[in-house]
């Protein structure tokens, strides 16, 4: 069987920023929001795997798609506030972007095949 690279790296994210969160002080919005949102993106993702149909499928992969542009946003305000360093902001931010790549392609080669 294939390895699922999107599970793989959606749960790496998940993990890298619940572990993130257990070592630095921020405001506890800030940690609760970043916890929902890079969860939710594991978890859209997981779920997509087991969609009820291809529309499903794409519902779920656009939600994931939007908890991780959100899960960028928080990132960014955690490093302009210097919460987090400039090389933890990357590293997560490249997790990302490598996440939001793949939903993208993954949405559009789902649309293109429901015509």
């Amino acid at each position: 069987m294939a390895k699922n690279y999107l599970l793989t790296y959606s749960e790496q994210l998940a993990t890298g920023i619940e572990l993130l969160c257990q070592t630095i002080k921020a405001p506890s919005n800030t940690f609760f929001q970043i916890r929902k949102s890079s969860s939710s993106v594991y978890a859209n993702i997981r779920e997509a795997n087991y969609g009820q149909s291809k529309a499903d499928m794409l519902s779920k992969f656009e939600i994931a798609l939007k908890e991780c542009s959100e899960t960028e946003g928080w990132l960014q305000l955690l490093f302009n506030t210097q919460v987090i360093s400039e090389e933890t902001f990357k590293s997560h931010r490249n997790l990302c972007g490598r996440i939001r790549r793949m939903l993208i392609a993954s949405c559009k080669t789902l649309k293109e095949n429901a015509k």
